[in-house]
């Protein structure tokens, strides 16, 4: 189950995308690009489809419509967002078109699902004409009304985003701690209530990953304190035995990023979306990552789509310029482009010049060379 094509209209950044996606996708562009706006839509459905979520709460907690509304937006139009999905051998496409009111209110203006091209749903209705308070919620997020395309709603609902922050994962009790948190508040937690038998399971892949990495850990378990709270343990080689247990205080940021990142690969298999996976990781490990996520999925296919700022991690050779989008900044709001659609990256690839050395000169500042003149 994946996403296919992403459609958005007057979201953040964004005049208008209209894109195909792949089961890996690598969003590239400077910074202010819209890197993050761009996955935030993945994130943005999923928290309307979610149990605890809703279309309102998920305008509102992004600032509502006026905020979501891109800057380059002619006359106050809708904000759209369409996407078509597959799941199993079904296509399914759902498109939300969303303003608001006098009062700022967030209020649907169209909503449509198709399965297989046919129509499932068409709003507004004429329940929705009779009860037009009816428009400040989705057919999505409620139970009683999206019974014929049930399975697009908990495909949404069950997409991933992780963006691990080390702190949080150090000093989860001075935080309160949130489910599912894509920044790790209840990263330790979530591994704690993970059944015995997968919970061995997984440490022990990821363990085996993180030695590349770390040669000194040679094993990693999980255990509760006192007071119940899980820690995070490793064992690191040491002249004295079992004398080189750390707990999860101790390791270094790029360790705790990287654990997290592999579980989170291991762990489902909707679409997981990951915000620039390199930070705090050595380019030699960095250049892994791609060929590590692929073998990881490889049972159950997952989708990732994933931002980044580097060029080590393009360096993987497997990565087909279809896999890649580029973002370029311009007056009139941020374009998106598959790699594979530019004629000069492939005229340049089949010259032999690799992915990323034609990628990152291309999305890079203008004037980055003028940062050195700072303080002059």
């Amino acid at each position: 189950m994946l996403f296919t094509r992403l459609i958005v209209e007057n979201w953040r950044n964004f005049r208008a995308v209209n894109v195909q996606l792949q089961e890996r996708t690598f969003v590239v562009g400077p910074n202010a690009a819209g890197k993050s706006n761009l996955l935030d839509v993945f994130r943005f459905l999923r928290d309307i489809a979610e149990p605890e979520g809703g279309f309102q709460r998920a305008v509102k907690s992004r600032g509502g419509v006026s905020n979501l509304r891109c800057l380059h937006a002619r006359k106050q139009p809708d904000v759209v967002v369409d996407v078509e999905v597959r799941i199993d051998h079904d296509v399914w496409q759902y498109r939300l078109q969303f303003s608001q009111d006098s009062s700022r209110r967030p209020l649907v203006t169209t909503e449509i699902v198709r399965h297989n091209g046919s129509l499932v749903l068409q709003r507004p209705d004429a329940s929705d004409d009779a009860d037009p308070n009816r428009l400040t919620q989705t057919n999505l997020e409620q139970v009683n009304a999206n019974k014929d395309f049930r399975v697009l709603a908990e495909f949404l609902a069950r997409v991933r985003y992780l963006h691990i922050v080390p702190q949080l994962v150090r000093e989860s009790d001075r935080f309160r701690s949130v489910a599912d948190d894509p920044y790790g508040s209840d990263f330790l937690e979530r591994i704690a209530k993970t059944p015995e038998r997968t919970l061995k399971s997984r440490l022990k892949k990821i363990n085996a990953a993180l030695q590349v990495a770390v040669p000194q850990l040679q094993e990693l378990r999980v255990e509760r304190d006192e007071r119940g709270s899980p820690h995070l343990k490793g064992l690191y080689k040491h002249w004295r035995p079992n004398a080189g247990w750390q707990t999860e205080e101790q390791f270094s940021d790029g360790t705790l990023r990287l654990l997290g990142l592999l579980w989170a690969v291991l762990d489902g298999y909707a679409p997981l979306v990951l915000e620039e996976p390199e930070l705090s990781l050595h380019s030699a490990v960095v250049r892994f990552i791609p060929a590590m996520m692929t073998r990881a999925t490889r049972k159950n296919a997952r989708q990732t789509i994933i931002s980044t700022h580097s060029a080590d991690l393009l360096t993987d050779e497997s990565i087909a310029p279809e896999e890649v989008l580029l973002l370029h900044p311009s007056e009139d709001g941020t374009r998106v482009e598959v790699a594979a659609d530019d004629q000069q990256v492939r005229a340049l690839l089949d010259g032999f010049v690799s992915l990323a050395d034609i990628v990152f000169p291309r999305t890079a500042p203008e004037n980055a060379s003028q940062l050195s003149l700072f303080g002059d």
